[in-house]
């Protein structure tokens, strides 16, 4: 597989497009399509890919902004946990669903927190982790529910993972599922923030 990285100024967010080595098969997946600039299209179009799909990580602007010139170029499916992202019809994905973009085996995980819609996707040993986890980071929250939510599904099934991954955040540098498990601020911040949370008992006498 060969990953192209775009770091879009607009809302600083990356964008990545995913594509296959075999010359008899040229297809590509985007991730999160803040942008479709003249890098984005140029990637797609000297490789002769085939844009097959588009993952959505979560419906928030500053990563889908993109999409509506997308889908004037290609005629591509669009794949959320949301039915519509903006104007356009999805193919909604649930939680542990393994589907096909393509020639490429995909699978949802549903990671609510930063938003209600946050999906991680994982293609073969690579994370693409939206804003719900990012090098050294966790996404925002609204509150300490949202961010108790967050925490109870990255562990269950995001850092819980076996083996090692790469993560491809939607902000940020890249970074390795093993590094976060170990060092992520995020993680060690709310774990000692519960620590410390002052344990009230009920005298009911």
């Amino acid at each position: 597989m060969k990953l192209f990285f775009h770091y879009c100024n607009y809302g600083f967010s990356n964008c990545y497009i995913l594509g296959t080595e075999a010359p008899e098969e040229p297809a590509a997946i985007v991730v999160d399509p803040a942008v479709m600039d003249r890098q984005i299209l140029g990637f797609i179009e000297n490789n002769d890919y085939k844009v097959r799909g588009v993952l959505i990580t979560h419906d928030h602007i500053k990563h889908v902004r993109g999409l509506r010139t997308l889908k004037r170029i290609y005629d591509a499916e669009i794949f959320a946990i949301n039915p519509y992202i903006r104007e356009h019809k999805t193919t909604m994905v649930r939680d542990g669903q393994t589907f096909s973009a393509g020639p490429f085996r995909v699978e949802a995980l549903s990671a609510p927190g930063h938003s209600s819609d946050s999906a991680v996707f994982r293609v073969d040993r690579l994370l693409f982790t939206g804003d719900s986890l990012s090098a050294g980071l966790l996404g925002r929250t609204a509150s300490a529910y949202g961010a108790a939510v967050q925490m109870v599904a990255l562990r269950s099934k995001i850092l819980s993972l076996p083996g090692d991954f790469t993560v491809l955040p939607a902000h940020g540098p890249p970074s390795t599922l093993e590094a976060e498990r170990r060092y992520n601020a995020g993680i060690q911040a709310y774990d000692e923030s519960r620590n410390h949370r002052p344990k009230f008992k009920l005298d009911l006498r």
